[in-house]
């Protein structure tokens, strides 16, 4: 999901800036909420946020990653981060693995940053939003089905391809040849989809046999209980 640097140049680039902008302020709301429900969270949160970090890092960096067309190919595995960890320390995890890897290993992304960020971010905080809407508030992550687990996985990544689209699209216009390459990316992008369910209910089955973590406070609330 990295924007090649050639997409979008220019004053157009300032777009990024203000939806970055966008992206970390609905991430301070999510974190501040959480920090003013359960005050005694500032520990667990910095815990489970640098385990997402480390793990976005190593996904980007470790995981098969192929460019197609406007961008490149990903296993981020944002749902399953978001079922164990939580929805901030996985949003923190995505913005500081990203940047992270940007410094360390590939600067030529920075001036992207912000697109990139908002392409990781802004699915991420739909998913949580209708994961609420259509997993029972009565059921624990770790019980839920794959068509809930596809449901998330085409959510997030449905998600990044429609903001690549955009970036794209916004950059270089609808001629053919861009309307071309936004379209090998997308199909190559399914490949993510149909793969992060099955990865997302194995981590789930491995949670289930840890179940003494259920009353750990470093492990996402709804991965052993139900919402009250």
């Amino acid at each position: 999901m990295h924007i090649e640097p050639t997409i979008v140049t220019g004053a157009k680039i300032t777009l990024s800036y203000a939806t970055a902008l966008v992206s970390f302020g609905l991430l301070g709301k999510f974190l501040l909420k959480d920090l003013k429900e359960n005050i005694g969270a500032v520990l667990p949160m910095a815990v489970k946020s640098l385990i997402a970090i480390v793990a976005v890092f190593a996904f980007f960096e470790l995981f098969p990653h192929h460019a197609v067309g406007v961008s490149e190919v990903h296993l981020i595995l944002g749902s399953s981060l978001f079922l164990i960890l939580g929805v901030v320390p996985t949003a923190i995890g995505l913005a500081l693995g990203l940047l992270l890897q940007g410094v360390l290993f590939a600067p030529f992304d920075l001036p992207q940053y912000g697109m990139n960020v908002t392409t990781l971010l802004m699915p991420l905080f739909a998913m949580s939003y209708l994961a609420d809407k259509f997993i029972p508030k009565n059921i624990a992550y770790k019980d839920i089905k794959y068509r809930d687990t596809l449901k998330l996985s085409f959510i997030y990544q449905g998600g990044i391809i429609s903001w690549v689209g955009f970036w794209a699209l916004y950059g270089q216009g609808f001629g053919a040849e861009n309307l071309a390459q936004v379209g090998s990316f997308s199909l190559a992008y399914l490949s993510v989809i149909i793969l992060e369910p099955f990865i997302d209910l194995a981590l789930l089955a491995l949670a289930k046999s840890f179940d003494r973590f259920s009353n750990s406070s470093f492990v996402n609330y709804r991965l052993y209980k139900a919402k009250v």
